[in-house]
C-alpha cells in the first residue's frame, strides 16, 4: 500500500495527530522557555505543520497551524497557561505561525497535486506504449488489443465497465464521446467535469476510420458518479484510435 492510500484511510488519526503534537512540542519547550529564544519555539513548530502538510491534507496542515499558534500563546508566551498575550512582539510571532503555516499547507497541496498530476501523465504514456507494442505485435490477433484497451479505457476514465461492440452506434438517445473527448447526448453537450459521465445509461466512444465506424467502446460509469478531466477522456480517445487502425487492417 502507498504512504499517500494509507494516510488517506487513516485521515481522522492524521488530523487528530496534527492537533496534538504542537501541544506535545509547546509542553516539552515551555520547559526550556527562560534560556530558548522565541523564534527557536516558532521555527520548531513550523516544521511541525510542514510535517502535517506534506501528509496532503488540508485539514491536517490547518489544524496543525491554528493548534501551533494557541498552544505557543499557552504555554511560550506571557502571561503564561492563559490564552492572553500582553507583549506586541508574541502577538506578532502568534499570528506569523498562524499565516505561515498556512501558507506552507497550501504550498504543500499544490505540490502534492502536480505530483499526482505528473504520475497520472506518465501511467498514461506508460498506457498508449503499451497498447502500441501490442498493435505492433498482434496484427492477427485483434482480440487481445482490444481486452487490453477496454481496460485501459476502464481504468483511465474510472468507470466501472468497458466493453467493445462492433458496429455504429444504434440508439440514437445513448450519450456519445467524440473524438475531441466531448460528451453529446441527443445532440445536447453533458458537462462531465461538472455532473460526471452519465450513470443512468452507457456512454458510446466510437472506433472509426475516417467515416467508417468500425466499433465502439460501452463505457458504463458507476453509481458514485465518474469525473474524468477532458485530459482523460481524450487519452481514452486515442487508445480506442489504436483500435480501429488494427480493425481496419484486419479488414482490408
Amino acid at each position: 500500500m502507498e504512504l499517500s492510500e494509507l494516510v488517506e484511510r487513516h485521515r481522522l488519526w492524521v488530523v487528530t495527530a496534527a492537533a496534538v503534537v504542537p501541544l506535545v512540542v509547546c509542553a516539552v519547550l515551555a520547559g526550556f522557555r527562560d534560556s530558548l529564544p522565541g523564534v527557536t519555539s516558532v521555527l520548531a513548530l513550523v516544521l511541525v505543520v510542514v510535517g502535517a502538510a506534506s501528509t496532503g491534507v488540508r485539514a491536517a496542515g490547518i489544524v496543525a497551524a491554528l493548534s501551533s499558534g494557541l498552544w505557543f500563546d499557552f504555554f511560550l508566551t506571557r502571561p503564561y497557561h492563559e490564552l492572553s498575550i500582553d507583549k506586541r512582539d508574541d502577538v506578532v510571532a502568534t499570528v506569523l505561525l498562524v499565516l505561515i503555516g498556512a501558507a506552507v499547507t497550501e504550498v504543500a497541496l499544490w505540490g502534492h497535486r502536480q505530483q499526482a498530476r505528473a504520475s497520472r501523465r506518465a501511467g498514461y504514456l506508460d498506457g498508449i506504449l503499451r497498447t502500441a507494442e501490442i498493435v505492433t505485435a498482434q496484427h492477427d490477433s485483434p482480440q487481445r488489443l482490444v481486452d487490453h484497451v477496454a481496460a485501459q479505457i476502464r481504468e483511465v476514465l474510472g468507470v466501472a465497465r468497458c466493453s467493445f461492440v462492433a458496429g455504429p452506434v444504434h440508439d440514437p438517445g445513448m450519450p456519445v464521446m467524440d473524438h475531441r473527448g466531448l460528451v453529446t447526448r441527443r445532440g445536447h453537450p453533458v458537462d462531465v467535469d461538472r455532473d460526471g459521465l452519465p450513470t443512468d445509461d452507457t456512454t458510446a466512444l466510437a472506433v472509426a476510420r475516417g467515416n467508417l465506424v468500425l466499433g465502439h467502446f460501452l463505457v458504463t460509469a458507476a453509481a458514485d458518479i465518474a469525473r474524468p478531466t477532458l485530459e482523460q477522456r481524450k487519452v481514452a480517445v486515442l487508445l480506442a484510435d489504436q483500435v480501429g487502425s488494427v480493425l481496419t487492417q484486419r479488414a482490408g
